[in-house]
């Protein structure tokens, strides 16, 4: 079992202790057993990763070993446990157990059993049995002291009884002892060759690896980060106790500028060690590139005519050529643009030394719905000499007809070329039951059981980046595995790929969310996660990327589901305009918590001391939201947002903040349902270019464990979110806060605007408008695996006035939906005006891909909805005990009406069951509007259906439906829904009363 506490993203690669000992603050080697005398015993546990099974209110399982009895941590009931994790094996003398010594403690008996668990083993075993300890706080007996012996990394307490009522309760955990016999594995130095490069040289780090520890190693690896990203690993050879080696890692050439390098060793965290915090550094000085002397051709824009065309529209590019160089680029260069199937060329000028051309870019493509990726290559045919051959690659999409713009192609793993064995879905696409299959794109993906076996594809873009859906097991006992696979392009090796199972893997037979659990055990569902990473270089068009699995790629099994590739941009630069973070003390790469830093640039520009946020390329750890200090200090949690505020990053594959604490674990620094990570937004906020990384695991279950929110507030008036990428939240934005909290900050988002988004594999909703939201758009955005409404608009009752704070006159514009992995791809819950208009949704796992309904108690639909020109793919299925089928569009009143609704331009296919579904509740539908909808091959439905218990009406013009098990339209025996008119000419229309 793996127990190390480092980030599970391998760009983070630089911890505290490394930077500490670097600077000269902390000696090589503190905090491990030195040679000579025994170390004496100490509390080993103070502020070492420690963790319970349950938490309530803020008295949070941290309190328990900060050294600080008037703090504590108090369980939800009995029997509980509170686990400190020692790092490795320790020698141990006593566990000491303290209450707050204030005589408002009364006495109270706690019945406890001591468990231990050794580094190498998978179980704890008991160290004391339980007993009955008597907390006094008269004479100072607040304290146990109970002894223990053995040797071993994690201790645990587990209290069955508290005769105060409470649960489990401890304000201080100690365990005293003495580290036991380990190697500790550092970086001492860090060097590179040559060591003053021009970007026409190739470079190799150098990664001195010292054995610190006090017993011998086994060989591992080394991994060397450039810039904030994995640029090469190596071998290190087996180490005795103070033995060093010199890992080379060849990190190739790099543009001109100056990069932070960094290196970790034992990445996968394969060996267990004294210090598990000291394995990275950062280089003291950075890797500073100079520029060649020559010219230097790349992409900085691509225009099209019209900007954003209609579907069949002819459209025609010029592309911006810009000589970055020294010396001019002769004329005659071709500057190439693909898009989709077609490749077009242009002719570039003479292009002098800093200056840029516009090159006109021969015939025309037509545009095809859903849009595509502009790809331009500068000097394609290698006419020019370049000083730099790796930068002439420029890419960005362009918005046609329905979905997302997505600027990257995505491969599904069972359309390429495969060694390993084909996963597909049953017919009912069952979900919950451990079904890899169902929670697959497609509802396809590729099982890798054994080494050699792989999956392979053609790329049809340029591509520097890769994101990997797949699937690994999870940790014996819960909690997540790290694993390596293998990436080859054109059969060269080229990375590892760290994939992780910690976010995945919930257990449970219930439909609530907040019902399921991190323990294994059971049927198990949210099986996939993501892993990404940028590359080295740009592989072109054609280029044959294959993940295989190697010797030392060890999971049980990989289950590869889909690839995204992607051109990614050069970081921008900092505009003027704008202050760095790291004008606070914000340090990239370094593993510290940033979030003062983050907070006082935040503050800064709230304040009109600075007129916009920077933050630079790089990974920034945040621990605290950033938000406004509340001097009024009311309540419980600080839940005043930020205003006014301007934040730009260099792009989302670049400016990255990223939390280590799961927010169940973060010591109640912010509401727990909001989380210790992104922004809490009140007013006029605007951010763009970055990604915030969570670390949730749940929703729910094992103690209410929240996976906070992305970006949360009352949003207020001009606030835009543009090019955000969110991910292992429990909810990417939840925009609106109740009436009740703070009412004279009352603000709903107004005017509101989303887009670029891309939200991934959340535990609850992708972006949900509530509290009167109005007026405001999520435009051109991807969701992928959200663990509830990827979209809604929920009109909620929790505002100012319910007469006039409705949800209206929202949209959901051009934007994809992939399988979501519970409830719907987009849905409304009353208000009026609201328009779901041009978006693709794929795979609803057991939730329809569109739902209208009046659950969750909202204000009521009044005026018009529109549901225009969507496509809806293998959506619909099985939910609440499989007893409730839902159709790929399905309208629900169950209590108040759903008047006003229009269904138009719409192609419903492949649906699990019904393509439309009325379903039955109390409320009517009156007078639906339904045009030019095709609906095709509804699997274990109807096209149509009218449940028995559904009333009101819909009208047809120009339906097609085709292929559906129960018949084009079925009404169920006692319907009182009345459906007129019929289908397209030539394609009747038939309507069925009984199955």
């Amino acid at each position: 079992m793996r127990r190390k506490q480092r980030s599970s993203r391998r760009l983070i690669t630089a911890a505290l202790s490394a930077g500490l000992i670097a600077l000269g603050l902390v000696p090589a080697g503190a905090g491990q057993a030195a040679a000579g005398p025994a170390a004496e015993p100490t509390n080993l546990a103070l502020n070492k990763p420690i963790e319970a099974s349950s938490t309530t209110q803020n008295y949070f399982a941290p309190n328990a070993n900060d050294n600080n009895t008037s703090t504590y941590w108090e369980a939800t009931g009995h029997p509980s446990t509170l686990t400190v994790k020692l790092g490795a094996n320790a020698d141990l003398q006593s566990v000491v157990v303290k209450l707050n010594p204030d005589a408002a403690w009364a006495t109270r008996t706690q019945s406890i059993e001591v468990l231990g668990r050794e580094q190498s083993a998978q179980g704890f075993k008991s160290l004391k049995a339980r007993a009955d300890y008597s907390f006094n706080p008269s004479a100072n007996r607040n304290i146990v002291t109970i002894p223990v012996t053995g040797r071993y990394a994690d201790v645990q307490l587990k209290i069955f009884s508290n005769s105060s009522g409470y649960g489990g309760q401890a304000a201080e955990f100690q365990v005293i002892g003495t580290p036991a016999p380990n190697p500790d594995l550092t970086v001492s130095n860090l060097t590179w060759d040559p060591a003053k490069p021009s970007e026409s040289d190739a470079v190799t780090v150098n990664a001195t690896v010292r054995n610190t520890g006090s017993a011998a190693s086994a060989a591992t690896t080394a991994n060397v980060s450039v810039g904030g990203t994995v640029a090469g690993s190596a071998a290190v050879p087996a180490l005795g106790a103070g033995e060093s080696a010199v890992a080379k890692v060849a990190v190739g050439k790099r543009a001109q500028g100056s990069y932070t390098v960094s290196a970790i060793v034992d990445p996968t965290d394969t060996i267990d060690e004294q210090n598990e915090d000291n394995n990275s550094r950062t280089a003291d000085t950075k890797l500073t590139v100079t520029q060649s002397p020559g010219p230097d051709l790349e992409i900085t824009g691509i225009t099209s005519n019209p900007a954003n065309p209609a579907v069949g529209a002819k459209v025609t590019f010029a592309a911006k050529v810009h000589n970055r160089g020294t010396s001019t680029a002769g004329a005659g260069s071709v500057t190439r643009l693909t898009v989709g199937g077609t490749t077009l060329n242009g002719t570039a000028p003479a292009v002098a030394a800093g200056e840029t051309a516009t090159v006109d870019i021969s015939g025309s493509w037509t545009a095809t719905s859903g849009g595509a990726t502009l790809t331009a290559t500068a000097d394609a045919t290698n006419t020019v000499a370049e000083t730099n051959e790796n930068n002439n690659v420029f890419a960005r999409s362009i918005v046609v007809g329905r979905g997302a713009a997505v600027p990257y192609i995505e491969y599904e793993a069972e359309d390429g070329r495969y060694d390993g064995t084909l996963l597909e879905a049953d017919a009912k696409r069952t979900f919950g039951h451990t079904n890899y299959a169902s929670e697959s794109s497609g509802r396809k993906s590729v099982r890798l059981n054994s080494t050699g076996q792989y999956v392979e594809f053609t790329s049809t873009s340029a591509a520097n980046s890769i994101v990997v859906r797949n699937s690994i097991p999870d940790a014996p006992g819960g909690g997540g595995q790290e694993k390596t696979l293998s990436l080859y392009a054109d059969g060269k090796f080229v990375q590892k790929l760290a994939l992780s199972s910690k976010h995945s893997w919930l257990y449970g037979n219930t439909d609530q969310p907040e019902g399921l659990t991190n323990t294994p055990g059971g049927d198990a569902r949210r099986l996939f996660d993501e892993s990404h990473a940028l590359l080295t270089q740009t592989y072109p068009q054609g280029t044959k990327f294959k993940l295989q699995r190697d010797a030392g790629d060890d999971a049980a099994f990989y289950i590869v589901d889909l690839v995204d590739l992607e051109q990614v941009a050069p970081p921008a630069s900092k505009p003027a305009e704008c202050t760095s973070i790291t004008t606070y003390g914000a340090v990239p790469n370094d593993g510290v918590d940033d979030t003062t830093a983050i907070q006082r640039a935040v503050t800064a520009d709230q304040n009109g001391d600075i007129s916009c946020v920077w933050i630079p390329a790089g990974q920034w750890r945040q621990e605290q939201k950033i938000l406004t200090d509340d001097p009024l200090n009311r309540g419980q949690f600080n839940q005043v947002g930020i205003r006014d505020v301007t934040i730009r990053g260099a792009g989302m594959w670049h400016s990255q903040l990223y939390t280590l604490t799961p927010p169940h674990q973060a010591g109640g620094i912010n509401h727990p349902h909001e989380g210790n990570f992104g922004f809490d937004i009140d007013d006029n906020t605007k951010i763009s270019g970055i990604a915030i990384f969570g670390s949730g695991a749940i929703r729910g279950g094992d103690g209410n464990a929240e996976g906070g929110v992305g970006l949360n507030g009352r949003f207020g008036k001009n606030t835009k979110i543009e090019n955000v990428w969110i991910e292992h939240a429990n909810v990417g934005a939840w925009v609106g806060r109740d009436y009740s909290n703070i009412p004279e900050l009352w603000g709903p988002g107004d005017g509101l605007e989303f887009s670029g988004m891309r939200i991934r594999n959340t535990y609850a909703d992708g972006v949900n408008f509530t509290n009167g939201t109005r007026n405001s758009t999520v435009f051109n955005s991807s969701f992928r695996n959200t663990g509830d409404d990827a979209l809604a608009v929920w009109a909620s009752k929790y505002v100012k006035d319910t007469s006039t704070d409705v949800g209206h006159d929202n949209a959901f514009r051009n934007n994809t939906v992939q399988l979501p992995w519970r409830a719907n791809g987009i849905a409304v819950y009353g208000g009026y005006g609201n328009k779901i208009e041009n978006n693709l949704v794929y795979d609803t796992m057991n939730y329809p891909g569109i739902m209208l309904a009046t659950d969750h108690d909202p204000i009521p639909f009044t005026g018009q909805t529109l549901i225009a020109n969507n496509g809806l793919y293998r959506t619909g299925g099985a939910f609440w005990n499989e007893d409730q089928e839902f159709g790929a569009i399905t309208l629900f009143a169950q209590g108040p009406d759903i008047p006003g609704v229009t269904i138009r331009d719409t192609d419903i296919h492949d649906s699990t069951y019904d393509g439309i579904q009325f379903k039955t509740g109390g409320g009517t539908m009156p007078d639906v509007k339904i045009s030019d909808v095709t609906i095709s091959k509804s699997n274990n439905g109807s096209g149509i259906l009218a449940m028995s218990g559904a009333r009101g009406s819909a009208t047809l013009t120009d339906v097609s439906i085709s292929g559906s098990r129960d018949g084009d339209i079925f009404k169920e025996p006692g319907s009182q829904f009345v459906i007129n008119g019929g289908g397209a000419p030539g394609s009747p229309v038939r309507e069925f009363t009984a199955r």
